[in-house]
């Protein structure tokens, strides 16, 4: 989402915290979220640094490389042409590479992806729609620019170039939605959306990794995703961990962590669990969150000029 509707939203979240004390004193009726009541996993939100390249206004979304020790790829929301960009764990320049073969209609999100070859890949989803009215959405995987130290020197008015992007391009089965949280399974390649919704739980879908087959997919509906928050399913971002154990998600204001349970038949048992909530920091504006190689610590920035990047480890 972008910094222009921010205000609304805001006007949102007043009224629903409003509407929400006034139904906890009127309604024995009680919300069905549970959080994980366990000692927090997770130390304290620290500032390790700014995101000060001109050319990044507005990043939507974050991912570490899963080949590149110290490489995080970033991409701005809607507005900007079909361009990512690395920067350090201080938030310094690395490059800017121009996509091929990809548009960026509404860029929400970017995923890391290492296959059992280990060649990495990274995944850009636009799947953006903040008035619901697109039919057709795309998932974008290119072969992970190498970083070197000329192109730190790189910008969007003369950058580098990625490979062709090959492309998913799919629907959602009930509805259009928006959506801005993109994730890639680890183990198996699986690609999931969860969408963001103003009233009532996210939806998650998965889709399979079957690139550039030319017609339309269908996203399959697996199940619906509710925070702990008001609104409950109003999210920005998230990841799933290197080994295939956690995922992260986060909305405007907090993160949450939820975990595959041990002996579960199947990752997706994972979206039937209670979060542990996550103190993330300073952000203005909560807009990615992705974990780091090894899934000791987690990465959050926001939309805005100058956004710090924080960092908030594994105990």
């Amino acid at each position: 989402m972008s910094n222009k509707t921010i205000a609304k939203f805001s006007a949102f979240v007043i009224s629903s915290l409003l509407l929400g004390l006034l139904f906890s004193a009127c309604s024995p009726v009680s919300s069905t979220v549970v959080e994980n009541d366990t000692v927090s996993h997770f130390g304290h939100p620290v500032v390790i640094g700014t995101i000060r390249s001109p050319d990044i206004t507005e990043s939507s979304g974050i991912a570490a490389s899963r080949c590149q020790n110290g490489v995080l790829w970033t991409h701005n929301d809607s507005g900007d042409d079909a361009f990512i960009f690395a920067v350090s764990f201080k938030g310094d320049s690395l490059g800017t590479w121009k996509v091929p073969n990809a548009q960026n209609i509404d860029w929400e999100d970017i995923a890391a992806y290492k296959d059992n070859r280990g060649k990495c890949f990274i995944y850009i989803g636009e799947i953006g729609d903040n008035k619901a009215k697109r039919p057709e959405h795309a998932i974008y995987r290119i072969a992970e620019p190498v970083v070197t130290p000329d192109g730190a020197s790189s910008s969007r008015r003369a950058p580098l170039t990625a490979s062709n992007a090959s492309v998913i391009r799919f629907s959602y089965p009930e509805r259009n939605s928006d959506a801005e949280t993109l994730m890639v399974n680890p183990k198996n390649g699986d690609i999931y959306v969860i969408t963001k919704h103003v009233s009532g739980p996210a939806g998650i879908f998965r889709i399979k990794p079957d690139f550039d087959r030319g017609d339309l997919v269908k996203a399959e509906k697996i199940g619906e995703l509710s925070v702990p928050a008001i609104p409950n399913g109003f999210l920005t971002g998230g990841d799933i961990s290197p080994d295939g154990q956690h995922v992260i998600i986060c909305d405007y204001t907090q993160a949450y962590e939820y975990t595959v349970p041990k002996n579960a038949a199947n990752f997706d048992e994972v979206w039937k669990q209670a979060p542990e909530r996550i103190d993330r920091g300073p952000l203005a504006q909560g807009e990615a969150v992705c974990y780091n190689v090894d899934g000791t610590a987690i990465f959050l920035t926001s939309e805005g000029k100058n956004s710090p990047l924080i960092e908030v480890k594994r105990k």
